[in-house]
């Protein structure tokens, strides 16, 4: 049987849309390759941009912002001693990025102007830290990656 010209073309896009369609069926069955949003509240988040934008801008101008430091005994947050800690409230969201079942939320609350985020709570690897902090009167936010 000879196959011509015709044919072959006919061949060659079979040959593709079965490629395509394999690679496709394989990315929605497999489960590693599942890829979910950041949050589950993505587009509720996208509304509150500006207002993150303007708390971050207030944790800038601040004299000192926060500090993160490293311990055996986990990551300590250190606030600025200008500010009184009894008005320090807010909340502490850690974010895992290769596996949202590993994200979790600590609520402020000081005695002096550290917070320790514990060990046993913290995978090694890459985490995203962003605390959300109020002093009562200013709104402030800090984010940043921690390799732990």
């Amino acid at each position: 049987m000879k196959i011509n010209w015709g044919t072959g073309i006919v061949l060659a896009f079979i040959a593709f849309i079965s490629f395509i369609m394999y690679f496709v069926i394989n990315m929605n069955v497999q489960s590693k390759y599942d890829h979910d949003l950041v949050t589950d509240t993505y587009y509720e988040e996208e509304l509150k941009y500006q207002s993150n934008i303007d708390k971050e801008r207030n944790a800038l101008q601040l004299t000192t912002n926060l500090q993160l430091k490293q311990s055996k005994s986990g990551v300590e947050i250190q606030f600025p001693k200008t500010i009184d800690s009894k008005k320090i409230k807010g909340k502490v969201f850690l974010y895992r990025p290769s596996n949202k079942q590993f994200d979790f939320e600590i609520p402020i609350s000081l005695s002096h102007h550290t917070l320790l985020i514990p060990d046993n709570r913290l995978l090694d690897g890459r985490w995203n830290i962003k605390v959300d902090w109020s002093d009562g009167d200013t709104e402030y936010l800090f984010k940043e990656e921690i390799q732990y």
